[in-house]
């Protein structure tokens, strides 16, 4: 039979569940790296059981950490994280120049087929590359290239948060950054433009043509149609059919289009979920109700899902990276709150159930299936 496993990275740890492909009883590990802040933890596809951590403190500073037995060991690997040559500056929240300065990596994106190469978005937004399994980091300088001088933080910093990679051409990536927007490369890397045609953000950005500065919150693909990117937007829910070459949107008749994640179900192209949230300074559910919204039909008609959710007095919120799906059939969907909960559907979000209820507050969920 088939199994699961989800990886949790929260404010306090990391946390690995387990089950069988029924879904329907879990096992929750110890906590890995209990007291540090662990913003993302992923496993290789090409090697399921070697997975990579980004473990963090304000304190001990950036740690990447690497198990080999899907999860039971772990040993830090390189931590060098330098920018190429002189960074120079980008825009500070006043608009001044403020000097490049790393502070942690919110994203880790292993390649689909080799398991010593993995992406790593870090903040302030760059992206770095090994090929050695993380014993040492090299940035991909052109990202910054991609007018870096005009990025300017939002309100959670600058970050590069969302690699996706193209699994038909390995030379194609696509990233995102708060708050510059949707960049991509053709030539695995060396060079970068933007990609934020159609983006519209009137109260940041008077310019309705404006090439960066906007607020991109999460980006995804189906792999069987990588030129469609959906994309969750500081406000906005997006849709592109040409690689990001244009964007129109789809918020369609959700009660709120501010939010973080999105995801695309894993057998259903054209159906993907987002979680609404009331609005950029009340970071939880509209009505206090918390509801994941499926669409069947790739955006614009939308449908609440609730059975299993609470629908009174709930305030939490759902990072960006916090949400994930499983490629069983049904497709499994995952999400985790900063409430500490992590919830599940074994049905493609019909029904749910909290299968972590009292954990520290998640910042990310990924899910491997095993056959």
């Amino acid at each position: 039979m088939s199994r699961i496993r989800v990886l949790v990275g929260t404010r306090k740890g990391a946390f690995i569940l387990t089950s069988d492909g029924k879904r329907e009883h879990w096992s929750i590990s110890d906590p890995h790296f209990a007291g540090w802040e662990i913003y993302h933890l992923k496993g290789s596809p090409a090697e399921p059981d070697r997975l990579f951590a980004s473990q963090t403190s304000g304190w001990f500073g950036q740690m990447i950490q690497r198990s080999e037995d899907g999860g039971k060991t772990w040993e830090p690997v390189g931590n060098q994280f330098n920018y190429d040559g002189v960074p120079g500056t980008h825009q500070w929240y006043d608009g001044t120049q403020h000097p490049w300065e790393f502070k942690r990596v919110w994203h880790l994106e292993p390649s689909p087929t080799d398991p010593d190469t993995v992406y790593a978005g870090a903040e302030d937004a760059a992206l770095f590359k090994t090929t050695n399994g993380g014993r040492t980091w090299q940035e991909l300088p052109g990202v910054r290239s991609a007018k870096g001088h005009l990025w300017q933080p939002g309100a959670g910093g600058m970050c590069l948060h969302t690699i996706v990679l193209d699994p038909r051409r390995p030379e194609r990536v696509f990233i995102a950054i708060s708050a510059a927007g949707v960049f991509r490369t053709d030539d695995a890397g060396l060079t970068w433009r933007p990609i934020n045609r159609g983006l519209r953000s009137p109260y940041e950005l008077p310019d309705p043509d404006a090439q960066v500065g906007h607020c991109v919150h999460r980006i995804a693909i189906h792999p069987s149609r990588p030129e469609v990117l959906f994309m969750q937007k500081h406000w906005d829910v997006m849709r592109s059919d040409d690689a990001g070459e244009t964007w129109h949107e789809i918020s369609g008749n959700l009660p709120s289009d501010f939010g973080f994640p999105i995801d695309v179900h894993a057998n259903e192209p054209e159906t993907i979920y987002v979680v609404p949230i009331k609005s950029d300074s009340e970071h939880f559910p509209p009505d206090g109700k918390l509801r994941v919204y499926r669409s069947r039909t790739g955006g614009n008609e939308w449908q609440a899902l609730t059975n299993g959710l609470p629908q009174r007095d709930c305030y939490v919120n759902v990072l960006r990276d916090a949400m994930a799906v499983d490629s069983l059939d049904p497709c499994g969907v995952y999400f985790g709150t900063t409430g500490g909960q992590v919830y599940a559907s074994a049905d493609s979000g019909d029904t749910w159930n909290p299968i972590a209820r009292d954990l520290p507050a998640v910042l990310s969920v990924e899910v491997q299936t095993f056959p």
